[in-house]
């Protein structure tokens, strides 16, 4: 890990304001800049971002940090990889980070495959666009791909000479033991090119860099459709074809396809949020890989058998990954790349407007098993849905799913009811009226209070960072160790020692918790720096009102609450604790909550 110091520097070097402006348009308003939030779709501009501070906070999404942060949630880079980036932007060397032996061969081995999939990956490319690939570019124009959408792709064709690759290789000087790690050849009789006579599609992983191959037989052979297998480099669970591109879509939503040609044709329509789960059934690792971008998963399998049992399998886990799911319609064709070549994308967009929602999709698939007009059938179909709905442990999502259920399929609402809570109860899944944890008025009160000393904390850090003046008289009376929330204090203690040093920077304290892997809590000093905006501020604008006069009475100060004569003692009552002498904070708190009524 790189030091603090160096850290700083390269924030330091790198203007929030430039950086930012790279991604899209700011607009000077005030003292800080404004435009379009690039993490949700808007039409005014919400996005804030203050170059005196050097932080930026969206009043849409609530997103916000600093110039690391902001590269990070952007390019959905890593914390060290962020820094990089921006080191690279302003010329900046940084110094190798050292590793033991072991993991400095593995990345060694990672670094070579990765060289060797981009030699393959141009070979194939230049390839298609020879007289011998002519077979692959015949392939791909007649599924109707324009020339910038294979660029785009980087798709290629590997010829029927199977050992062309290979030779190749072998001689930019790549030895055998290395060239077997690539996952490029198969070993069966003699070395030959695993992907030979077939239109290739390089997979790339979310930074643009080549991990695998999958390829389409020109003719009839088996399989049709090949992938690389497992390496050091290629996990098909944990990889999506297309996510490389569909990350910075900016939409909100993630359609997720079964085949690399659906992928391709959705985007080349303009559908550049389409990804594909590499000829491989949806697995967890890419579930909550998608959620890394959005909450929204619409489903586009094949409209066939296989597709809606593949759709049956992936609810759940799109659902355990916490992500909201939908399935499109495209009957009455196969699949979104025959649907748009048919309608047309502006037909495809009504389907993803027209979505279904997942859990009645799956109640419609079951509905097909049973014979509605047989009662017996009718009723092991109520049963199977009875069992279903218990999934829901909140009782109103649960009234709710089984409200639609009801008026779509036809079922009689109050015999449903009886039976979702005769299995509920049954499996222990639903709690009795009388077994449900009761929680007191003196919880309920001290929780609140907690919530309420918290916001304060923030409050009061944000008014003194915000007034220089303000906290030379605050420091006089309230310590770091004063804080009651754990990180809270530690953030007070930085900012102290900032002030100490006459060098107030907020924003690189939150590059001391992005660099902590220890600590859990750097979104809630994201959330804190944040309101350094003073655009913030306005929010409170009252109470710091409010909060000066505290001052000017010394409420704020000590063992001296019984000043301040402006305030009704019955409307703010007056919290002291002599054990932990955190009046001061208490009574703010006690403002906060009244405010926030």
């Amino acid at each position: 890990m790189y030091s603090s110091d160096l850290i700083e520097e390269v924030v330091s070097r790198n203007d929030i304001v430039d950086v930012i402006s790279g991604y899209i348009k700011l607009k000077k308003n005030g003292s800080s800049y404004v435009g379009l939030c690039p993490f949700h779709n808007e039409k005014s501009p919400s996005f804030s971002v203050s170059q005196s501070r050097q932080l930026y906070h969206c009043f849409g999404c609530g997103v916000g940090g600093n110039v690391i942060t902001f590269v990070m949630e952007y390019e959905n880079f890593t914390f060290l990889e962020a820094v990089k980036s921006l080191a690279d932007r302003v010329g900046m060397e940084l110094p190798e980070i050292s590793y033991s032996q072991k993991e400095q061969q593995e990345r060694d081995l990672k670094t070579k495959l990765l060289e060797i999939n981009k030699i393959a990956a141009t070979y194939y490319y230049h390839q298609l666009k020879s007289e011998n690939g002519q077979v692959g570019l015949s392939y791909l124009r007649k599924r109707g791909l324009t020339d910038e959408t294979i660029n785009r792709f980087g798709l290629g064709y590997s010829g029927q000479n199977s050992k062309a690759l290979y030779r190749y290789l072998k001689d930019k000087g790549y030895d055998d033991d290395l060239l077997k790690e690539s996952g490029l050849f198969t070993y069966e009789r003699g070395i030959n090119d695993k992907f030979w006579n077939r239109v290739m599609f390089p997979i790339m992983d979310i930074n643009n860099k080549v991990i695998g191959f999958g390829g389409r037989v020109m003719g009839d052979a088996k399989p049709k459709y090949l992938n690389s297998p497992e390496t050091k480099l290629f996990d098909k669970s944990r990889n999506l074809y297309g996510l490389n591109i569909a990350r910075t879509a900016r939409k909100n939503n993630l359609i997720i396809c079964e085949g690399y040609m659906d992928v391709i044709s959705m985007h080349q329509a303009g559908f550049n949020q389409a990804v594909a789960s590499l000829g491989t059934a949806l697995t967890p690792g890419q579930a909550r890989l998608m959620k890394r971008y959005t909450d929204q998963v619409l489903i586009t399998y094949d409209s066939d058998e296989a597709g809606t049992k593949a759709a049956m399998r992936a609810i759940p886990i799109l659902k355990e990954a916490g992500l909201s799911t939908k399935v499109i319609n495209m009957q009455p064709y196969k699949d979104p790349d025959e649907f748009i070549k048919a309608l047309g994308a502006e037909a495809f967009q009504e389907r993803i407007d027209n979505a279904s929602n997942s859990f009645m999709y799956e109640i419609g698939v079951i509905e097909k098993k049973y014979d509605r007009s047989d009662p017996e059938s009718s009723t092991e179909f109520e049963r199977e849905v009875a069992r279903k709905l218990t999934g829901f442990s909140q009782k109103l999502e649960r009234d709710n799913y089984l409200n639609a259920v009801c008026r779509k399929f036809n079922i009689q609402m109050d015999g449903m009811r009886e039976l979702v809570a005769s299995y509920g109860n049954q499996s222990g899944i639903l709690e009795r009226k009388d077994e449900r944890p009761r929680v007191s008025m003196q919880q309920t009160a001290k929780k609140k209070r907690d919530s309420g000393v918290r916001q304060a904390e923030k409050i009061l850090l944000t008014w003194m960072i915000d007034d220089g003046e303000i906290f030379k008289k605050v420091k006089e009376y309230i310590e770091p160790s004063d804080f009651i929330d754990p990180l809270l204090r530690d953030v007070a203690d930085k900012l102290y020692s900032q002030f100490d040093e006459g060098y107030v920077n907020p924003a690189s304290i939150i590059n001391t918790y992005a660099t902590d892997e220890e600590h859990n809590g750097a979104d809630q000093v994201k959330e804190f720096a944040m309101m350094q905006l003073n655009n913030v501020l306005t929010k409170y604008l009252p109470l710091f009102e409010e909060a000066r006069l505290t001052l000017e009475c010394k409420v704020v100060y000590k063992f001296e609450i019984e000043e301040a004569k402006f305030l009704d003692p019955t409307v703010f009552p007056r919290w002291y604790d002599e054990k932990n002498g955190n009046a001061h904070l208490v009574y703010i708190a006690e403002i906060v909550n009244a405010w926030e009524k």
